[in-house]
């Protein structure tokens, strides 16, 4: 598998507080990759990094194995990178439709709208029952789904979810983690930020553990499955 995304050494600071201690990882094409580890280790600000809307204070971060460190967040998302950010951020007084609309705001996306219209609608045949009623009268789960097919209108070549499960519950929680391997097979790669480890671990390739802006575990989703410090923390084994 060929990395489509490279971290090296990434630091980020809030003013005189540093958060990220020399990241580094590596998403694979066409795979699950996660990020996991308690609240406020830093992984939100990893993906906040990687997409453009926090300045660095060192490291690198390549895409397709070209540099992007300096380039503007809306020029990653042309080159293929869709983040879904903690809390969904979506636009609560439009409508479902509209929503997806305003996603496609690229010139692959308007070109490609109504081909990824009916894509988005085949995994989530909810929103397109729901298309015409505002976003903020959905469930959660439905808000969260929303915020990924909005994502996905976009035709990433990475799609970057931060906090998948958070609020919600455990069935829905299950029946996203099964989307996104129903995407990953799909040939979509996927970087996973989530503090639900066990489910994280489970669906992922690849994972990677951090704890105070720091990684101190990286292997397969099975290998830290079965790493006894893992377990302990995180797992509650």
């Amino acid at each position: 598998m060929s990395s489509i995304l490279e971290v090296r050494n990434l630091e980020v600071a809030y003013g005189e507080t540093q958060v990220l201690w020399g990241i580094s990882l590596d998403a694979n094409e066409g795979e699950i990759t996660c990020l996991v580890g308690s609240n406020g280790a830093g992984k939100t600000t990893t993906l906040r990094a990687i997409s453009g809307v926090l300045p660095i204070k060192k490291g690198r971060i390549f895409f397709m194995k070209t540099d992007i460190t300096n380039v503007e967040p809306h020029k990653r998302v042309k080159l293929g990178i869709a983040h879904v950010p903690e809390g969904r951020r979506l636009f609560p007084d439009m409508k479902v439709i509209e929503n997806l609309k305003a996603a496609a705001y690229i010139k692959e996306a308007r070109e490609h709208f109504n081909d990824s219209l009916e894509f988005v609608f085949s995994l989530f045949p909810i929103l397109k029952e729901r298309k015409d009623q505002l976003a903020r009268t959905l469930s959660g789960g439905e808000q969260q789904m929303l915020a990924i097919a909005r994502a996905l209108m976009l035709r990433p070549r990475i799609l970057m979810l931060d906090e998948l499960s958070l609020g919600l519950a455990p069935k829905v929680v299950a029946e996203l983690f099964k989307l996104i391997e129903n995407l990953r097979d799909q040939g979509y790669t996927i970087l996973l930020v989530e503090q639900n480890v066990k489910q994280a671990l489970l669906v992922s390739d690849r994972g990677y553990v951090i704890e105070t802006g720091r990684i101190v575990k990286h292997g397969t989703g099975k290998k830290l499955m079965e790493d006894p410090d893992v377990k302990k923390a995180y797992i509650g084994i």
